[in-house]
C-alpha cells in the first residue's frame, strides 16, 4: 500500500489502483480470472477480504470525513486476524441479551487485544459493555 492515503478521488479502488489490489495469497486482480478459477489457479484465500483493503476503504471514508465509517473497517481489518469461532463468539456476546454481564464483554475484550493485538475492537467491546449496563441489556430472557 502507498505511504499517501487514499482519497474519495481512489475509489474504486479496483478501478483506480488496480495495483493495489491483492488477495491474501499475493495475487493481483489482474491475475483472479474466470479462466484462472477454473484451472483451479484461484482458491478462497485468493478472494477473501485482505486487512489492506479494509484499511484502503478507511482512508477513504475518512478522507471524506465519515470518521465512524473509517473506524468501522479498522476494526474490520482487525477482525480478518481473529479465527472464525472467536467472530462467532463476539457476535454473539454483542447480541442485546445474551452476553452475562458485564464482565463477559470485558473479558473477551481481553482476550482480543492479548492474543490478537485487536485494540479498537476490544476499546468497541469495552464501549459496548458500558452502554449494555447503563440500558440493562446482559441477559434476562434466557
Amino acid at each position: 500500500m502507498s505511504d499517501k492515503p487514499l482519497t474519495a478521488r481512489d475509489y474504486p479502488v479496483a478501478e483506480t489502483r488496480p495495483e493495489q489490489v491483492a488477495g491474501s495469497r499475493g495475487k493481483p486482480l489482474s491475475s483472479l480470472t474466470l479462466d484462472a478459477v477454473i484451472g483451479g489457479d484461484v482458491d478462497i484465500e485468493d478472494l477473501r477480504i485482505t486487512p489492506q483493503a479494509l484499511l484502503q476503504q478507511a482512508q477513504i471514508s475518512r478522507s471524506v470525513g465519515r470518521a465512524a465509517l473509517a473506524e468501522n473497517f479498522e476494526r474490520a481489518a482487525e477482525m480478518t486476524r481473529l479465527p472464525q469461532d472467536e467472530v462467532m463468539t463476539i457476535y454473539e456476546l454483542l447480541r442485546p441479551g445474551r452476553a452475562e454481564s458485564k464482565d463477559s464483554l470485558l473479558d473477551a475484550a481481553s482476550r482480543i487485544r492479548r492474543d490478537h493485538d485487536a485494540q479498537q475492537l476490544a476499546d468497541f467491546l469495552e464501549e459496548a459493555a458500558r452502554f449494555y449496563e447503563l440500558r440493562g441489556l446482559f441477559r434476562k430472557r434466557y
